[in-house]
């Protein structure tokens, strides 16, 4: 395994804490519940869990000679303001397109949140009335084309960085974060739970804890809470881009079924709508453990986990870490959820 390779741009305060959630944990006479809080480990604009991905893009970008990042995401996209946040730390430019990629009727939704805060940032951040998928979208090619049109030099980072060839290099360190952490803590985290909808956090997540089993002999669940709600497009690129990333970090096998699993059940019918479990979940969290999460990605993975251990499919002697991944600016454009 060999990810040093790899030039990375620190971009973070350093190791995302990790918090026990000793009340959910109670509450729910389960699992022992632990959280990795990549939603406070930047000072850039909130960070989030795409700061971790651009880590390792940054240095690409440098060498690129870009003057202008240029990336996609529905209206209130935590990735787009990630992006003009680094943008806006390099000294770069950020054209953004943002997609009605949520049918949520709130008429503040293109105003508030994380576009307010791209916006803040100097990002040149455009409204597109497409909606929701997560590929290759012709609204961003067309983005690249102006800024080339009118001469500067794009640099193309594609919805959640995911299919940017890095894109999963940020969560395979992760994964070797975790265990330096695990080290120092005396415990083992034997079930990792976490929010999948693009696919690179999940699938770098997968490629690093398979190189960290090899090494270790540690076996891990790495379950993915699927949120898009085109599960199988999901589930396609999630494997794909896990598999790219074993390769950019030589594990020297191929993954196995089991190492790819993306969960179903908590994602509703259309991507970035509440159902009344990510409703639950977002109560207890808040109640419990004053952890905020969003309606659109860790209200979900939270819905997920809780229903897992509830259940007993993640058992009781499990020691299970939860990656909250940020997003909570989102919830300005969501407060008539809270009458």
């Amino acid at each position: 395994m060999n990810i040093e390779q790899h030039p990375r741009y620190p971009l973070t305060f350093g190791p995302s804490p990790l918090q026990h959630l000793k009340r959910l944990t109670q509450h729910l006479g389960g699992a022992g519940i632990w959280a990795k809080r990549e939603d406070v480990s930047s000072g850039l604009a909130y960070g989030g869990n795409k700061i971790r991905k651009l880590e390792y893009i940054v240095p690409d970008i440098l060498a690129s000679g870009a003057d202008t990042l240029v990336s996609i995401g529905g209206y209130q996209s935590n990735h787009t303001r990630q992006v003009a946040a680094v943008a806006a730390h390099l000294g770069l430019k950020a054209r953004l397109v943002q997609e009605k990629w949520v049918p949520w009727d709130d008429p503040t939704n293109d105003r508030v949140g994380n576009i307010l805060l791209s916006r803040m940032m100097g990002a040149d951040s455009r409204l597109d009335d497409a909606g929701f998928d997560i590929g290759i979208r012709d609204s961003w090619k067309e983005a690249l084309a102006e800024v080339e049109d009118a001469g500067g030099t794009p640099y193309a980072i594609p919805a959640g960085a995911s299919e940017h060839r890095l894109g999963g290099l940020g969560f395979a360190n992760w994964a070797f974060e975790v265990a330096a952490q695990e080290k120092e803590l005396g415990l083992t985290f034997d079930t990792i739970v976490v929010c999948t909808v693009t696919g690179s956090t999940h699938a770098g997540m997968i490629a690093g804890f398979a190189a960290l089993e090899d090494l270790t002999g540690v076996r891990r669940r790495i379950l993915g809470i699927d949120a898009s709600a085109t599960l199988a497009k999901t589930r396609d690129q999630v494997a794909r881009i896990a598999r790219n990333t074993t390769a950019l970090i030589e594990l020297g096998r191929d993954l196995r079924d089991d190492e790819i699993q993306v969960l179903e059940g908590w994602a509703g019918e259309l991507y970035g709508l509440p159902v009344d479990s990510t409703m639950e979940a977002m109560a207890l969290g808040a109640q419990l453990e004053a952890m905020i999460t969003d309606p659109v990605y860790e209200g979900k993975s939270l819905a997920g986990l809780i229903y897992l251990v509830s259940s007993g499919d993640i058992p009781k002697d499990s020691t299970v870490l939860y990656a909250h991944l940020g997003g909570q600016p989102a919830i300005n454009a969501y407060h008539s959820l809270w009458p």
